[in-house]
């Protein structure tokens, strides 16, 4: 997921900077399509493009991918319970909300945990070449 950050010189209120997002997205097309094709096929993967403008993100393209799962009959209640409760419509739903939640709530710890992880990188880079 790469989202961008504009430049909020009179960023306005919500419409108006959903608008220089939208602006931005159609100036920028091709070069984030060009940049998307090289990234994946460097890294095998899909690219998700977003901006940010003040308080306003707008997400462009985002792949909802289906992803298998092991849970124990435990974890399922847990799904079950929102569905049932009407928090979820699905199981899958349920776990999407979950994820969502838990990285709206961690975020410092997620963004620790993802500077630790490019040190290792970094490290694993620098090392000896067998």
């Amino acid at each position: 997921m790469v989202i961008g950050t504009l430049n909020d010189e009179g960023a306005g209120d919500g419409a108006a900077a959903e608008g220089r997002i939208s602006r931005f997205r159609a100036d920028t097309k091709e070069q984030r399509i060009a940049i998307a094709e090289e990234a994946q096929a460097r890294y095998g993967r899909q690219v998700s493009w977003g901006a940010r403008l003040g308080e306003t993100t707008a997400l462009f393209t985002h792949v909802a991918a289906p992803v298998m799962t092991r849970l124990r009959q435990p974890e399922r209640r847990v799904l079950d319970t929102l569905v049932d409760a009407g928090v979820a419509r699905s199981r899958s739903d349920a776990l999407a909300w979950s994820v969502r939640l838990v990285g709206q709530h961690a975020d410092e710890w997620l963004g620790q945990l993802r500077e630790a992880m490019s040190e290792v990188d970094k490290l694993r880079q620098d090392g000896p070449g067998l």
